[in-house]
């Protein structure tokens, strides 16, 4: 070699330019990876998924009462797990009542849909279902004026579709969905139905017995449960709750419920005595009177055959209380007799067949209201209930306000008649003896929820209303392309690491300077 010439052995000169670019596409491309999945990841996370609402008016004979339920937007078995989020008792009586003036149904409801507009989130009014089912008041005028219940149910349905909520209709229930309605309410809030756990969430309790339903109105009285043999024809529907069936024999009693039923007392002790003013009632507390018009007594379709002819509607008799326990028996029970019964055809206790009552019940309503009065709740004996009851109906009426939890005239002169009434009704109308009384428990509420059909409809309504699962939303990348950006940015960090990598093998000399090593 010529003298100056010089030679590098072995060793590689590396350039900064394929480092920094290899270097950029590593940082680009995981920065890209990471961008478009944390957007993506956020935007397709399952949300909660917050609550669903629903509104049911049950409008009773005596009174209207408005509940507000809520339950999880994800559902159990296609049915919500619902909850009470208020109850609202509408003034006045029942919308019955308004057959002369339809009209003026609905303005009593103000005061409680105002409550119900702050109960529901503004937003979810709208998505809101709301019904109104109407019960043995209303099936009794639609019997006497078919014309009048039409004008009645078209004032509330027009006030109601007016509302911001999604109006799901207004209609008259009957007898047995009354009945199985209850049960279903019964039954889902005694854990019958569905029981938290930690995981699942919701599941159905292992062993679970169902329990039979007793619901005293004011114009009617059902009995639902599942009878003992499975299989009986007794059983004349089919209950289907969180993926369940249940054989349900449900029994409806129109005029069998507790005013009407006093009002057929009237009636009855006014026949014993047409041309009298003053008739004397064992059943009302010695000391109180009252006086009713002919309209008051008859003008029901459950007393219509009970009309003497020749008498005014507005003529007025007064009714005196003689608290006489025994006489006051006598006469109740002759209410359950086939000339005393209402409507056409056979008493619905003279020879009607219906299964034993079966397992344990829940009594509610009126049944519960009385035997409060009588200081007894819970489970108790057949003779602690006639006790208690000999012994009410032998007070005075001065006596009773310092002996009942809440003093109402119009309650506390029928207690005594009530007590006698579901003797009656339960013994020799629903079939209970006295080792099986002890399994009827009266109750009013179960934790913070109202016992009644209310929400045994909804939770029934709530299999037709969709569940809302997650549902993808709008994804700002669409998954094609997502997926494409993931493969193409993955591939180009990869390689750009490899070229690192293997520039980075060898060793790094960035100039070095020529060297004689070898000279002639």
């Amino acid at each position: 070699m010529a003298a100056g010439e010089g030679r590098v052995s072995g060793l590689r000169v590396l350039s900064r330019t394929p480092v920094v670019l290899a270097l950029a596409v590593l940082l680009v491309s995981v920065g890209v990876l990471l961008t478009v999945a944390l957007v993506q990841t956020r935007r397709t996370r399952p949300q909660p998924p917050g609550l669903k609402y629903g509104v049911v008016l049950d409008a009773g004979s005596s009174r209207t009462t408005v509940y507000v339920y809520h339950w999880p937007a994800e559902k159990e078995n296609d049915t919500g797990v619902v909850s009470q989020s208020l109850k609202c008792s509408v003034p006045g009586s029942g919308i019955s009542s308004y057959d002369k003036n339809p009209e003026d149904a609905p303005r009593a409801f103000e005061s409680c849909m105002g409550k119900v507009w702050e109960a529901i989130p503004a937003p979810l009014h709208a998505s809101t279902h709301l019904y109104l089912g109407a019960t043995a008041g209303m099936r009794l005028l639609r019997l006497q004026n078919a014309t009048a219940a039409a004008a009645v149910l078209a004032s509330v349905r027009g006030y109601l579709e007016a509302q911001p909520f999604d109006f799901g209709g207004a209609r008259v229930l009957t007898g047995q969905e009354e009945g199985e309605c209850a049960w279903i309410t019964a039954n889902y809030l005694k854990g019958n139905f569905v029981q938290r756990t930690p995981w699942p969430a919701w599941t159905h309790p292992q062993g679970a017995r169902t329990v039979g339903a007793l619901d005293l109105g004011g114009a009617s009285t059902q009995i639902a449960f599942v009878p003992a043999e499975r299989g009986s024809q007794e059983a004349g529907a089919r209950v289907s709750l969180f993926g369940y069936s249940y054989p349900l024999h449900t029994r409806s009693l129109l005029c069998f419920g507790r005013q009407e039923a006093e009002r057929r007392l009237l009636a009855a002790l006014l026949q014993d005595a047409p041309s009298a003013g003053e008739l004397v009632n064992p059943c009302y507390p010695q000391g109180y009177s009252a006086a009713f018009t002919l309209g008051q007594i008859f003008g029901s379709s459950c007393t219509e055959r009970q009309r003497p002819a020749g008498l005014h509607p507005l003529r007025q008799v007064l009714f005196i209380g003689s608290g006489s326990p025994s006489r006051c028996g006598e006469r109740v029970g002759a209410l359950f007799h086939p000339q005393l019964c209402p409507g056409p055809g056979p008493c619905p206790f003279d020879g009607a067949d219906q299964p034993e009552p079966h397992g344990p019940f829940v009594a509610f309503a009126g049944f519960y209201y009385t035997a409060n009065a009588l200081n007894l709740s819970g489970s108790f004996s057949l003779d602690a209930f006639n006790t208690s009851t000999w012994d009410f109906c032998s007070r005075t009426w001065t006596e009773l306000p310092a002996l009942l939890p809440k003093f109402q005239e119009d309650y506390a002169r029928s207690y005594c008649f009530s007590a006698h009434y579901i003797y009656h009704l339960l013994v020799h109308g629903f079939k209970f003896t006295a080792s099986t009384w002890p399994q009827i428990h009266f109750e009013k509420q179960v934790g913070n929820s109202s016992l009644g059909w209310a929400l045994g409809y909804m939770l029934n309504l709530t299999n037709q209303i969709p569940a809302e699962h997650a549902r993808p939303p709008h994804l700002p990348v669409p998954a094609p392309i997502f997926v494409g950006v993931l493969a193409t940015f993955t591939t180009a960090a990869v390689l750009a690491l490899a070229v690192l990598l293997y520039l980075c093998a060898g060793p790094r000399i960035t100039h070095a300077p020529e060297q004689a090593l070898d000279a002639e």
